[in-house]
């Protein structure tokens, strides 16, 4: 994937993300550990590892908020985003 694409992405889990804020049932500390990386799609000049990161705790963040439990296809994705989160980190 390109770097232009990644960001293309990003931005629309951000969209997805805000979306699941707005829900009361969601508990929006979920979104913490994106939040803490401090990377947006407007980063343009941070590198492509670092938003392919983010893009990977975010996902799990909006897996979690979809899931039922650990074993739905959602808490599955959900448990794989935090692996590939955590593979990305390493190589950072």
């Amino acid at each position: 994937m390109h770097k232009d694409e990644l960001l293309e992405l990003h931005e629309q889990m951000v969209t997805i993300m805000e979306f699941f804020r707005e829900i009361d049932s969601v508990d929006s500390s979920l979104f913490d550990p994106y939040d803490e990386l401090d990377v947006t799609p407007a980063d343009v000049h941070m590198s492509k590892s670092e938003h392919k990161h983010a893009v990977f705790v975010l996902g799990n963040a909006l897996a979690t908020a979809m899931s039922e439990d650990e074993f739905s296809d959602a808490g599955r994705v959900g448990k794989r985003m935090k692996e590939l989160a955590e593979d990305a980190e390493r190589k950072l």
